[in-house]
């Protein structure tokens, strides 16, 4: 996403993730102009198909001629994945553009299958003012087809892929068409969460459609990093993160630790995609999956209001 990662690194990070025991993979046609699919299906070739879970994404089409990166409209998202191919990216949130791509994407990865497939950034953050337009489309087209080869038999389930609220909340709205599940990016995050329980993983939960859990270092931030939400660090959220590295360092807590456990710990909550780019960080996530953390973290969290006092705690099933 912000750096030129060489194939033997990303070969690498996914080896140490099988070797940790993760056996979910999600990955998507933007990431690289296709080139995290090309990755990471040569490096799942090695390993039985029926051994892990799949997910990739539509709404965008690799095309055969180029483009520069400065060229791309991603909208908030300036010039992301820069290092990738040169393909020209298009968006196609129509039924057939849809097929499409999870044809590409199945060619690219030379898998036989995905497991589920997420309808890719159809939010604000992409299309402005125009994004209902463009779920309006997906509505009619992208949602309808992904239905009928759930109900095929072809891919186990759909949902959104998005790193906003609200088109979530209206894709649970809708009567005509029921989702599996959405990933749902940086909303159900350590440092910004509050938005998301008013409704959104309430009525997720209530319908029975699974979260997965994207972004919850929020794009680096929590971990050292120099992004929130892909761009410079907001004040607000530089303080809070100051008062939680408090806590951490107070309670002996690794934040990551604390970030994994606190978005897994919603009912609502299936699994979560850290994004690592290098093998020791996969490492790291395991541990921090493991960690043990006492409960007094938790409370001085929720007293401090730190978390929001209606979040879910690791504690709170005890």
């Amino acid at each position: 996403m912000f750096r030129n990662i060489p194939d033997a690194e990303g070969a690498a990070t996914v080896d140490a993730a099988w070797d940790q025991g993760t056996r979910y993979f999600d990955t998507a046609p933007l990431y690289g102009a296709g080139l995290s699919e090309i990755r990471l299906g040569k490096e799942l070739s090695k390993h039985k198909r029926g051994e892990y879970i799949l997910s990739t994404k539509v709404g965008r089409l690799i095309l055969d001629e180029v483009e520069a990166a400065s060229a791309r409209d991603l909208g908030e998202k300036g010039d992301i994945f820069k290092y990738g191919r040169p393909n020209k990216i298009v968006y196609d949130y129509t039924a057939d553009g849809a097929k499409k791509s999870i044809e590409d994407s199945l060619k690219r990865m030379n898998v036989d299958r995905v497991d589920f497939v997420w309808v890719h950034d159809i939010a604000q953050d992409f299309h402005g003012d125009g994004w209902l337009g463009m779920f309006d489309i997906a509505r009619q087209g992208a949602f309808v087809a992904l239905s009928q080869l759930r109900d095929q038999g072809v891919i186990k389930g759909w949902g959104l892929g998005v790193n906003k609220v609200q088109p979530v909340e209206l894709l649970l709205d809708l009567s005509e068409v029921k989702p599996d599940a959405t990933l749902l990016a940086g909303r159900y995050a350590l440092l910004d969460h509050e938005l998301a329980l008013q409704r959104l993983m309430p009525a997720a939960e209530a319908k029975g459609v699974d979260i997965v859990i994207g972004g919850p270092y929020s794009s680096g931030v929590l971990v050292g990093g120099k992004h929130f939400e892909y761009g410079p660090v907001p004040k607000e959220i530089a303080t809070k993160l100051e008062k939680i590295k408090g806590l951490c360092a107070k309670h002996g807590v690794p934040i990551k630790a604390a970030a994994l456990q606190f978005s897994l710990a919603h009912p609502a909550a299936a699994a979560i995609i850290p994004g690592a780019s290098k093998p020791d960080r996969i490492k790291e996530d395991h541990a921090a999956l493991k960690a043990k953390i006492p409960a007094d973290f938790w409370h001085e969290m929720r007293s401090q209001g730190l978390v929001a006092p209606n979040a879910p705690l690791p504690i709170d099933d005890k």
